[in-house]
């Protein structure tokens, strides 16, 4: 990773903001949508060329259905172009929801009496990891509330551990991060534990609307702070960076075109745009009361996936178990390429109910809002979510590859920029997915995915093929952790 000074202003210890609202606003008020430009705008993309600030406000202010069609289905188009038919799973896995913040929209909220609070001790965190490699997870994003409590060396001490566990062929080969921001010297403490990417959601966009939802007297209350915390991660080595919107803060309109400022301002800085980018909606949380008034609708959410995809081509776009499976299904049509599976989110309940379902096959209690930190609207398990991607023909990937082997920041983006990522990520999905269906599947989902990856050799570059299909026979015999 090399830094461009001339192209960017270094921050110092507090932080510059990049965000001009004004600026985001005049694009968006001053951009005229026309259906030549739209359709020019589609087509650059599908070349797999980023989109500027212009560009994206002529697709954000198109309102005609047939255009607005148009954009999904490019969206489709460059979604098939780029990443094949593969789907990265994961889970998330909350070590501790110990907050000192006040966010309006949050149940771990300090204000919020009601929430139970714990932190998992390394037994319970070592039990929690066992299940979750016994249902065949590889890859997790680990989850902490932001306090004194989950220092640097707390979040390295967790990842090693995770990564320390070892239950029959299970393992875990990809650890991410969702923590508070940091400090330079804090991100070098994590990222010597061998983190993959750091994800930080800046929530809103716009200062004002910012200021309001997170209290001043609190750390997230530093609007800068949060803005630069990835400039900070940069210059710390860690070249995988996840950003994020919780669209129902503010005006959506705003907050695309913010982060595709923000993705400029990363790009021009460190040569390294977004590795990921998520899309939470605001969903029901304990002692949730505020404005419905920015809330996103299905209709204009699915448009704002599409946007996304056709404007950042190389960026992995994530949608969480917030959603229901039938969005889901919907979404990953038009760009998103990351979904959990298998999902809790009540802190340490990943033991408890792997336990229960061994014992019958009935599914997780009720949700209890007081012990996580929002209402999830998917809760099948990973074998449940694994069925449905092969019966649409999706690979279910754990793939850890280009993060094992260095394809991460820069070198990512050299890959994946024009395309070439999907050369090495078709053939390690399906070695992923033969681990899984020989380790894990049922036989009804195995016979499945055995015909799933027969249908997509096709997908595989020649050079890979004849290797591949030795690779897939040495699974088979037992060998394990087999990539390009």
């Amino acid at each position: 990773m090399q830094f461009n000074p001339e192209k960017c202003r270094i921050p110092d210890e507090i932080g510059k903001p990049f965000i001009d609202p004004e600026e985001i606003w005049d694009f968006i008020n001053q951009t005229e949508s026309t259906p030549d430009r739209v359709r020019e705008i589609i087509a650059k993309s599908l070349n797999k060329n980023r989109l500027t600030m212009e560009e994206t406000a002529v697709l954000i202010n198109t309102t005609d259905p047939v255009l607005v069609e148009e954009i999904k289905e490019g969206a489709r188009t460059l979604k098939r172009n780029v990443y094949g038919n593969r789907i990265v799973l994961f889970a998330p896995l909350y070590v501790g929801n110990y907050c000192v913040n006040n966010c309006k929209y949050c149940g771990f909220r300090s204000s919020n009496h009601e929430q139970v609070r714990t932190t998992l001790t390394d037994e319970e965190f070592v039990r929690n990891i066992e299940a979750l490699e016994d249902d065949g997870q590889k890859r997790l994003i680990l989850v902490y509330g932001e306090s004194p409590k989950y220092s640097p060396e707390f979040i390295a001490h967790t990842t090693k551990l995770a990564y320390s566990v070892h239950k029959g062929n299970g393992s875990i080969r990809r650890v991410n991060i969702n923590a508070a921001p940091l400090d330079v010297e804090g991100f070098r403490i994590v990222k010597e534990a061998g983190i993959g990417t750091y994800q930080i959601f800046q929530e809103t966009y716009h200062p004002e609307a910012y200021s309001w939802y997170h209290p001043a007297n609190t750390i997230k209350g530093n609007y800068e702070w949060r803005l630069t915390s990835m400039d900070r991660a940069q210059q710390a080595g860690i070249d995988d960076n996840g950003l994020g919107i919780l669209f129902g803060l503010y005006d959506w309109r705003f907050e695309v075109l913010a982060m595709i400022r923000h993705t400029n301002h990363l790009e021009a800085c460190f040569n390294v745009g977004p590795h990921t980018i998520s899309f939470p909606r605001i969903k029901d949380a304990s002692g949730l009361n505020i404005d419905t008034k920015y809330f996103v609708d299905d209709d204009t959410f699915e448009k704002i996936i599409a946007i996304f995809r056709l404007a950042v081509p190389y960026t992995g776009m994530i949608l969480t178990a917030r959603e229901t499976s039938e969005f889901r299904a919907k979404a990953i049509q038009y760009g998103i390429s990351q979904i959990d599976g298998g999902t809790n989110l009540q802190i340490g309940d990943y033991k408890y109910h792997h336990e229960e379902t061994e014992k019958n096959s009935d599914k997780q209690e009720d949700q209890n809002l007081h012990r996580e930190q929002f209402k999830i609207g998917d809760d099948r398990s990973l074998g449940e979510i694994i069925d449905e991607l092969l019966d649409n023909n999706f690979i279910p990937s754990f793939c850890t590859a280009c993060y094992r082997l260095g394809r991460t920041g820069e070198h990512f983006m050299e890959f994946s920029v024009p395309g070439f990522i999907k050369r090495y990520c078709t053939p390690n999905a399906i070695l992923t997915l033969s681990e899984y269906l020989v380790d894990y599947a049922t036989p009804e989902v195995a016979a499945k995915g055995w015909k799933v990856i027969e249908n997509n050799m096709v997908n595989v570059d020649e050079k890979f093929r004849d290797e591949l299909l030795k690779r897939i026979e040495r699974i088979k015999a037992g060998e394990r952790d087999l990539y390009f």
